[in-house]
């Protein structure tokens, strides 16, 4: 058993970060989900009893409560809502004893109270209602998929939610089938918001990639429940504090038109206190997540209300830049996102993790700003104070305090690194013509990095940030173990930190540099053997210190 390795903390007011994303290659570009979409889903209140009359009156409320002028827009139906049979030519058609004036009709009265219309569907051959027996017949869109994508634009559908709900299936065979439901959706012509979900009753596949090409938003967990924390690293149920943990890693993904989804919200349906409820919507917004209500609108309390409807963290989800929020901070106890936005403002988030309240600090110069002069707006007083650089305050067990920080000038990344040829694939020895490879396909922190046949796999898919990171599944990096700097030193994976020992410079000569180290990545031995093992050596220009990408 690998005895657990300490690690130095970072230092809350020395870490300058380039809060921009990694480079993305062949991103969907269908011209909706510029920025995290907004609006309300049936399923985490209501399940599978839903019907027409219960969407009319959630539709009116959003209207009437003035969450549809702050960004609310989308109305989405989940399962449920088609009968259990394809008609007669195999067309989706609506449960009547639910919505006797059918989906089209739903769809018109939506458009009519200024809203957009979403609907829910499964690639294979069941809904998760169906999958699990608690709803009839198996109206799944396989071998559907251009006669359902054709059957949602003549309805007037916006917004399709798409859930895998399958044990079965590679990441391959995920990718391909999704794809085929975004090419049909493009087809139509109807600008409609492609939202994934690969992870139910499935391997987690959601983080294991960047999936902007395929959709705008997916999903990087299994499903939400109203608890703090599930005790679950990713798997039914997911509590706040777990999905953080997940999402918070994957900054590089986002952008505008494709964002990851750590699910709809729970705020306001109970089971966490009032200061838990602020975090979530606090890192919701912050991580540039969808803001998808999954409470009963049509009967909030004013806590509820206050939370959902609060103009300064929806203004810093909707930036126009879409940046999720760059991790700087992770210690087990705090954690520090910061935003950059589209008027050169800082959104910085203080989360407390711990049971008991804490100071969390950290200064402009940390999340990229330089100057001496800066205003802090907090997030949920609305309080302006001025700083000469300090960002402070008191945060109360499982909160997040929220600062948008304006004033100084954006610091250039540290590390500058070139961009490399693509921004995500293998990494391949020239000297061996095998790649780097995460040992067994293993997600665990620790996992030895080594030489392999070069397959395609996730595990041997590399994504390179501006920041310098080698990321892959999402939330691991290509780390230097220990934060090592001797010859021989192993390379592993790790939770992406921000740390030095975590960042890398690809060199015109072929060899990559550990910026901690300043040393070069390297096969043991100069060996060209599967399993060879990766590490860090003095730089010498050898064969097994140079790579490509792709």
């Amino acid at each position: 058993m690998r005895k657990k390795r300490t690690r130095a903390i970072l230092a809350l007011t020395t870490l300058a970060v380039a809060l921009v994303p990694a480079v993305q290659a062949h991103a969907l570009n269908n011209g909706v989900g510029r920025t995290p979409p907004m609006g309300w889903n049936t399923w985490n209140t209501f399940g599978c009893n839903i019907n027409e009359t219960l969407i009319k009156q959630t539709t009116d409320a959003m209207v009437s409560n003035g969450m549809r002028d702050l960004g609310y827009q989308y109305v989405v139906v989940d399962d449920c809502w088609m009968d259990p049979n394809r008609d007669s030519s195999g067309n989706l058609q609506a449960n009547l004893s639910r919505f006797p004036s059918g989906m089209k009709a739903l769809g018109d009265y939506i458009h009519s109270r200024g809203m957009k219309f979403g609907i829910y569907q499964a690639p294979l051959d069941r809904t998760c209602a169906q999958y699990f027996g608690s709803y009839p017949g198996a109206t799944g869109s396989l071998n559907h998929e251009a006669q359902d994508a054709r059957q949602f634009a003549a309805w007037g559908v916006d917004y399709l939610k798409y859930d895998w709900c399958s044990p079965t299936g590679s990441i391959d065979d995920q990718i391909r089938t999704f794809a085929k439901m975004r090419d049909a959706l493009a087809a139509t012509g109807r600008p409609i918001l492609y939202s994934i979900n690969s992870n139910s009753i499935h391997d987690k596949t959601g983080p294991r990639r960047n999936w902007g090409d395929i959709a705008n938003i997916w999903r990087t967990t299994e499903d939400i429940t109203n608890t703090w924390n599930s005790g679950q690293t990713n798997g039914y149920p997911m509590g706040i504090q777990n999905i953080v943990n997940v999402t918070a890693p994957l900054s590089g993904y986002a952008a505008p038109g494709q964002f990851n989804d750590p699910d709809m919200m729970v705020v306001g349906r109970g089971g966490m206190n009032d200061t838990e409820m602020r975090s979530h919507f606090a890192l919701w917004a912050i991580m540039a997540s969808p803001l998808i209500a999954g409470n009963d609108v049509r009967n909030m309390d004013s806590a509820t209300s206050t939370i959902m409807k609060n103009q300064n963290l929806i203004a810093i989800n909707q930036d126009s830049l879409g940046l999720q929020a760059n991790q700087i901070v992770s210690d087990g106890t705090r954690r520090i996102l910061a935003k950059r936005l589209s008027n050169g403002d800082v959104a910085v988030a203080l989360f407390n993790q711990s049971g008991s309240t804490i100071t969390i600090s950290t200064t402009a110069a940390a999340i990229g700003q330089s100057g001496s002069s800066f205003t802090l707006r907090e997030a949920w007083t609305n309080a302006v104070t001025t700083s000469t650089g300090a960002i402070s305050a008191s945060v109360p067990a499982h909160g997040t305090v929220v600062f948008r920080v304006s004033g100084g000038t954006p610091n250039p990344s540290p590390t500058p690194t070139p961009t490399p040829t693509a921004s995500s694939g293998p990494i391949r020895g020239v000297g061996s013509n095998r790649c780097v490879d995460v040992t067994g396909a293993s997600q665990t922190n620790g996992t030895a990095v080594v030489l392999w046949d070069c397959n395609g796999q996730s595990n041997q898919q590399w994504t390179a940030t501006t920041a310098g990171e080698l990321r892959v599944y999402g939330g691991k990096c290509l780390d230097v173990n220990n934060n090592g700097t001797a010859d021989g030193t192993g390379v592993l994976i790790w939770d992406c930190n921000g740390q030095n020992n975590q960042k890398w410079r690809f060199n015109s000569d072929g060899s990559i540099t550990a910026l901690g180290a300043n040393k070069c990545l390297d096969v043991a031995g100069n060996s060209t053997a599967n399993n060879a093992r990766v590490q860090i050596w003095s730089c010498t220009g050898a064969a097994n210190q140079r790579w490509t990408r792709g």
